[in-house]
């Protein structure tokens, strides 16, 4: 409406003069997250930064031991074995997500059992859950408890 107001001849100048404005934008791309997250804490900053794994855990357990979850047997009876200690972990609610997650490598119907805990009562928890299923003299624990 106000269009018709101006002179056909200013319209044209009007659209030809928008036309020609630059505009300029920046778009951001996922590709920039990492380097950010990757920024060193400022000097005098004591906070600490610790890894969302607990991968050096894991190889300094595994190099103790040699044993690894990879290693597990995968026979039907190790299978089953394995299951119906992890379901026996799950279905009580009393333990804490660390002994719900606790690793459990069966070979040749022999159970390992590794990971962190959060108290000596859970750590006995879960290697008499394990001994009731698998037996006793057939698991051996390499639990730890939280600090």
């Amino acid at each position: 409406m106000i269009m018709k107001s101006i002179s056909s001849k200013t319209r044209c100048m009007v659209l030809t003069t928008v036309a020609l404005i630059p505009v300029s934008f920046s778009v951001a791309h996922a590709t920039d997250t990492p380097a950010k997250a990757q920024t060193q804490p400022a000097a005098g900053d004591t906070a600490t930064t610790t890894a969302p794994d607990n991968s050096a855990n894991n190889a300094k357990a595994n190099s103790e031991t040699g044993l690894t979850a990879e290693q597990a047997g995968n026979s039907e009876t190790d299978v089953k074995l394995t299951a119906k200690i992890r379901q026996a972990l799950v279905k009580d609610k009393k333990l804490s997500t660390y002994a719900h997650n606790v690793k459990i490598i069966t070979e040749n119907g022999q159970v390992v059992l590794k990971g962190p805990v959060k108290s000596q009562s859970e750590k006995t928890e879960v290697e008499t859950k394990a001994g009731r299923i698998a037996g006793v003299d057939r698991v051996r624990s390499e639990l730890e408890v939280a600090k």
